[in-house]
């Protein structure tokens, strides 16, 4: 896949050149109340002062009106250096990695460079990390810190190095399955020109396939994980803020204090998912069938006035009821949540993530759920939904005129239809969402608040590369954040298609061949350009959505047989009446005068579908049966036949590991020849470094300083910076940014005086000039 660097020309844009030793830029926003102004100038002084005490240098700027932009960076290199041998060494004690990180810190960096996204990440783990494990203590956005957010710095190069490993394996993952598309699309094509719909042969390779793209992506994330060195990462995430623990217990395998929340109480709450659940079924479900009733009836029965519009309706009702009700489910689903009281913020997007995941499948499958197991084989279940809405039909035009109704033949090709909107119309729509409209949405909003703050004059006035960079600042805060997990559902339920409904219409995986083409482009695009680069948060799988594969797997081999046994059958309709329909046999029979039976009743009259074999419950039930077997044993085959292969990652762990073992036993026999005799174990782990004090060289309580040392510390490097400029007799740009205020001091005085300002209504031109 290409370079991010290949999707901006070779001369980068106007105040793209650099990023002046910024690692991360807090948008801190500033009430108009007057009152809550007092408590932001508070809470900015507190912010400088956190900021300074974990050794961080600090420049503020104006931003857009109302907003103050506070520039972070760690300013000394022996500091930083701290940050990541203490980091590696917590992998390496909890099994992240094979080995230990050496002390000799050159040596390390030598052999494992430290990544722009190893970078930000440590940065971020100060930022947030709590004022007693040695970080600043920020929430962005909530508590005492609800003015403030963050915005990433930007300029990418590679995905993993420079958006980390989340992000990386959402890449990996869309390339795999568009390498995997490539069988079921050559499968797909050549079902549809040979054998057609509904083909026993098409549903049984498409239902192996699964199993085999599956499995295999398992194995990828495993080899993935230790290629990266974050397998067992999920262990040493940091707490949430908003986890509120019952007790502190002493580890028994590492001794230390850990936070306890009694799992009782968490399963207490988990089940209330199942009410849930169920909620989504009744409301989500009943809407879609509803609107799906009233859309057959309308296109395929109805046959009065204004037919051309009413067809119109269902979707109308769809599409305005289904985002309220979501939105209604997902606050709930979020309150359940948040209630269950999760330790980590890897667990708790899980746990949201997997009951969004039940939102999402009712509103993305059920109509065609519908279509396949009720419509096309059972057409006359349906008649008193249609007779329903005759009634209603009739009600409304208060009797004035009879509403004519056609007799309802069930259509063989209403599942055909349905999956070739899904596959083809959804995806259009739903790339010019995702790409088109955020950009021409930007454009607008770019052009009216320019007109409206006039910024023309002001950027034309800007000539110095601290404005440029600054300007660029501004652009960026105004993105969207990227959430990956959106992408993720976007390909899972894609997935879900082409498992569950794609045996109704072969040409399925061909059309999702071409989407996702389009898409790994269109997503890159999305993130270099369109959103803020989000942080590069480490990660071993791709979460909750490989457990979503693999229910949608298992449930697409079930959906397939029990699709093609009740549907491969059909053919043309005839018109006799169903014999489930024999009390009605008078007026179903008898064709209806505009809709109108014998007693003046409107009936709908039921076309059947022939079956050249009857299907019966119990002959269903043997078939689901037969196939869930079916891919349970093709599971286990290609699991043996996955664990017989080797890849690049598990070689690499192994050897690591063989030669840490190695090293270990050198220095024991060295030390054992040394001495002349055998060494006991006080001697052995004597000579192993300890936790408390790895610390890279500096004895500090969790690796950072206090205020005054900090603050010694960054004139001091800022200072080394000033130096260099002037032996070179020139000075570059970043030198200059980050000497604009001296001392924390003028930092906090620079900001007070801002929001002054903004308190006497200066405008954003006269404090940049002031400043």
């Amino acid at each position: 896949m290409p370079s991010f660097k290949t999707f901006y020309s070779e001369d980068p844009p106007e105040g793209y050149s650099s990023n002046l030793g910024v690692d991360y830029v807090i948008l801190y926003k500033v009430p108009e109340n007057g009152s809550e102004k007092a408590e932001a100038e508070a809470s900015y002084v507190q912010l400088i002062k956190q900021l300074t005490s974990i050794g961080l240098a600090t420049e503020v700027r104006p931003g857009e009106p109302g907003t103050l932009l506070i520039f972070v960076k760690v300013a000394s290199g022996q500091l930083f250096s701290d940050q990541v041998y203490r980091a590696r060494l917590a992998d390496w004690l909890h099994g992240v990695r094979a080995t230990a990180p050496s002390q000799e810190l050159s040596e390390a960096f030598r052999q494992e460079r430290v990544t722009p996204a190893e970078r930000l990440r440590l940065v971020h783990r100060m930022l947030v990390k709590p004022r007693n494990e040695g970080g600043a203590g920020i929430t962005p956005g909530t508590g005492t810190w609800r003015t403030i957010y963050l915005l990433e710095a930007a300029d990418l190069d590679e995905i993993r190095d420079e958006l980390g490993e989340g992000v990386a394996y959402y890449f990996e993952f869309i390339q795999t399955y568009f390498v995997f598309l490539i069988f079921p699309a050559a499968l797909g094509l050549g079902a549809w020109l040979l054998l057609g719909q509904f083909s026993w042969i098409y549903a049984a390779a498409c239902s192996v396939w699964s199993v085999v793209f599956f499995e295999y992506w398992k194995q990828k994330e495993v080899d993935l994980a230790v290629r990266w060195g974050t397998r067992g990462v999920s262990k040493i995430q940091l707490d949430r803020s908003q986890f509120i623990f019952d007790r502190e217990d002493v580890d028994p395998v590492t001794g230390e204090p850990v936070k306890v929340y009694s799992p009782f109480k968490r399963l207490g709450t988990q089940l209330l998912q199942i009410p849930f659940a169920l909620a989504c079924v009744v409301v989500l479900g009943g809407l879609i069938v509803t609107c799906n009733s009233l859309e057959i009836f309308i296109n395929e029965v109805y046959d009065g006035p204004f037919k051309q519009y009413l067809g119109l309706l269902p979707t109308i009702l769809l599409s305005g009821l289904t985002p309220t009700f979501s939105v209604i489910l997902t606050a709930i689903a979020t309150k359940l949540t948040n209630m269950e009281n999760y330790q980590t913020e890897t667990a708790h997007q899980a746990a949201l993530i997997q009951k969004e995941f039940v939102l999402n499948f009712m509103t993305s499958y059920m109509a065609a759920f519908f279509t396949s197991f009720v419509y096309t084989p059972f057409g006359h279940v349906i008649a008193p939904f249609l007779t329903f809405w005759h009634n209603v039909a009739s009600t409304m035009t208060m009797g004035n005129f009879q509403i004519k109704a056609h007799e309802f033949t069930v259509n063989p090709r209403r599942i055909s239809d349905q999956m070739f909107f899904f596959t083809v119309t959804a995806q259009i729509i739903s790339l010019a969402t995702e790409v088109i409209v955020p950009y021409i949405k930007r454009k607008v909003f770019k052009t009216v608040k320019e007109y409206k703050y006039e910024k023309d004059a002001i950027q034309q006035q800007a000539a110095g590369e601290d404005d440029k960079f600054i300007a660029r600042v501004q652009a960026e805060a105004e993105l969207e954040v990227y959430d990956v997990n959106v992408d993720y559902r976007e390909m899972v339920i894609q997935y879900g298609y082409l498992s569950l409904f794609s045996v109704a219409w072969p040409l399925a995986a061909c059309c999702f061949l071409v989407n996702n083409w389009i898409e790994l482009r269109s997503d890159a695009l999305k993130i270099t350009v369109g959103s803020r680069r989000p942080i590069p948060w480490r990660t071993d799988s791709i979460g909750p959505w490989v457990n979503a594969l693999g229910f949608l797997s298992w449930l697409g081999s079930i959906t397939s047989a029990a699709i093609v046994y009740l549907c491969s059958n059909s053919t043309s309709a005839t018109g006799t009446a169903m014999p489930d329909m024999a009390e009605n046999a008078t007026s179903a029979t008898t064709p209806s005068l505009h809709g109108l039976g014998e007693t003046g009743e409107p009936t709908i009259r039921v076309s059947t579908v022939e079956h050249s074999s009857d299907f019966t419950a119990w002959g269903l039930l043997l078939m689901i049966l037969l196939a869930e077997h079916l891919y349970l044993a093709m599971q286990i085959l290609v699991r043996y036949v996955m664990s017989k292969l080797d890849s690049p990652g598990l070689q690499k762990e192994r050897k690591e590991r063989f030669q840490m073992k190695k090293r270990m036993l050198l220095s024991t026999a060295t030390t054992l020849e040394a001495s002349s005799g055998f060494s006991t174990a006080e001697d052995l782990s004597s000579a192993q470094p300890s936790l408390a004090n790895a610390t890279g060289g500096t004895s500090l309580k969790n690796g950072v300083p206090g205020i005054e040392e900090s603050e010694r510390i960054i004139r001091n490097e800022l200072d080394k910076d000033i130096g260099r400029a002037e032996r070179r007799g020139q000075k570059i740009p970043e030198e200059v940014f980050w000497h604009k205020h001296q001392t924390m001091a003028e930092t906090i005085e620079a900001g007070r005086s801002l929001i002054m300002d903004m308190k006497s209504g200066a405008t954003a031109e006269d404090t940049k000039k002031e400043l």
